[in-house]
């Protein structure tokens, strides 16, 4: 009787170590599978980004952030921001009541204001616009002065046309 106990524990453990290495097998299998998968996702995912950073450095070519040049224009204000800065006056043309007077058309809907700001270099920004309904675009050239005040001059602009 015993030796049958110990015939059967021989057994059942030999097909419990036949039962896991067959396992272990496949689970390696899939692991490689997986990872291959997981390598070529990474290799995708690491050209979007790069694609993405490219992209990102094409639209900041025209940015005063990015000109040197132009920057030079602003060392002796002591500005830690220009760019923003500009905006921000900018942006006070909005607090006026009524019609941003810089836009040159009257609101449909409501008053137009400035939304969207992007400052191009030491002269230019260009500028969105809308009423809530009804949106444009502006070219405006400005001249920030030594004492902080700025002058914006409109020098082109258009507004869409809904097709409704």
């Amino acid at each position: 009787m015993k030796k049958n106990i110990f015939l059967y524990l021989f057994v059942f453990t030999s097909l419990i170590c036949l039962y896991l290495f067959v396992s272990s097998d496949k689970m390696a299998t899939t692991n490689y599978e997986q990872i291959g998968r997981l390598q070529t996702e990474n290799i995708k995912l690491k050209d979007s980004v790069q694609n993405s950073e490219l992209k990102v450095l094409e639209m900041q070519y025209f940015s005063l952030e990015n000109n040197d040049d132009a920057l030079a224009y602003y060392e002796h204000l002591d500005l830690e921001s220009p760019a923003r800065y500009i905006a921000d006056k900018l942006l006070e043309t909005n607090e006026t009541q009524g019609d941003n007077p810089l836009v040159p058309y009257d609101g449909m809907q409501n008053d137009f204001k400035i939304n969207k700001i992007k400052v191009l270099n030491h002269k230019w920004i260009l500028a969105d616009f809308s009423d809530g309904k009804y949106w444009g675009e502006l070219l405006i050239k400005y001249e920030l002065k030594d004492d902080l005040g700025a002058d914006f001059t409109l020098i082109d602009h258009l507004l869409y046309t809904r097709n409704n």
